[in-house]
């Protein structure tokens, strides 16, 4: 008798469990069509998990998630090549009033310093940062690690990871010419995981066992920390449309704010933000 309780016990779960998540998505029954998504990179793994669920509960509709940085986001949709443009940084007065863009803040994520998991130096002071970057410290025992060159990594123009990065810690001072120059978040992870002596920059919610994050004036990297206001170098990822969305695209926004796309973001290492509320 006591097993057969359990069984129901868990069964009744389950049936909470699936219902929780069918409601948000009964927002896509009777909807068909293509939906395509581009922009930041770091927006990858919650896009394209939201996109499963919907495809999965509606066959009719498709949708497609593509990277790019946040300058592609605002292009792709700007020009109406997408619906969707995400990126890691707040729109630019210019690139609202040419494209007509509505802009959607859905979740926080901190940008962390990141170097090879061998790497004995797992500390930095921003100045030590503003050094690296700007080529006057170019030897990893200048900082206190083992002799040899430091093998410095950055991200492209139109980057929102870079404008965090830039805004945060480098402010008015440029970079040197020397960096090296990676297109994605996950190009940045494979430099840093082979090659010993670099060090690069990612969204915390890449930061896994491949590479090590390092503190910055003794703020550790963690989204704990950064939803806690513990860590400096955060920022907002964005949803961006032409326009109000309205169809499949209304109904896609309203899916990330939802209870199930809240646990999409926060599985992908990110802090869920409400829905903004119209003015």
């Amino acid at each position: 008798m006591k097993k057969f309780r359990n069984s129901l016990c868990i069964m009744a779960a389950l049936a909470l469990a699936s219902a929780a998540w069918a409601g948000p998505l009964d927002a896509f029954k009777g909807l068909e069509g293509k939906l395509d998504i581009a922009g930041g990179t770091a927006h990858i793994p919650v896009m394209t998990q939201a996109a499963r669920d919907i495809m999965t509960f509606n066959p009719k509709i498709r949708i497609t998630v593509a990277g790019g940085g946040s300058g592609v986001g605002v292009k792709q949709v700007g020009e109406g090549l997408a619906q969707i443009g995400n990126t890691g940084r707040p729109l630019k007065a210019s690139e609202i009033e040419k494209f007509g863009l509505v802009s959607f803040p859905f979740a926080i994520d901190g940008v962390a310093l990141a170097v090879h998991p061998s790497n004995p130096v797992k500390a930095l002071t921003k100045e030590q940062v503003v050094a690296i970057y700007t080529g006057k410290v170019t030897d990893w025992k200048e900082l206190g690690g083992e002799p040899g060159a430091i093998d410095v990594y950055g991200r492209e123009d139109g980057s929102g990871t870079r404008e965090t990065f830039q805004g945060k810690l480098m402010g008015k001072v440029d970079q040197s010419p020397s960096v090296n120059t990676v297109n994605s978040n996950g190009a940045m992870k494979t430099a840093i995981a082979q090659d010993a002596r670099a060090i690069g920059y990612v969204g915390i919610g890449h930061l896994d066992a491949s590479i090590a994050g390092v503190a910055i004036d003794g703020h550790v990297p963690s989204q704990e920390n950064a939803a806690k206001g513990e860590y400096p170098v955060v920022r907002d990822l964005f949803m961006n449309t032409k326009g109000e969305p309205t169809g499949l695209t209304a109904a896609f926004v309203d899916y990330i704010y939802s209870e199930p796309g809240a646990k999409i973001i926060e599985k992908s290492g990110y802090i869920p933000l409400p829905k903004p509320t119209k003015k």
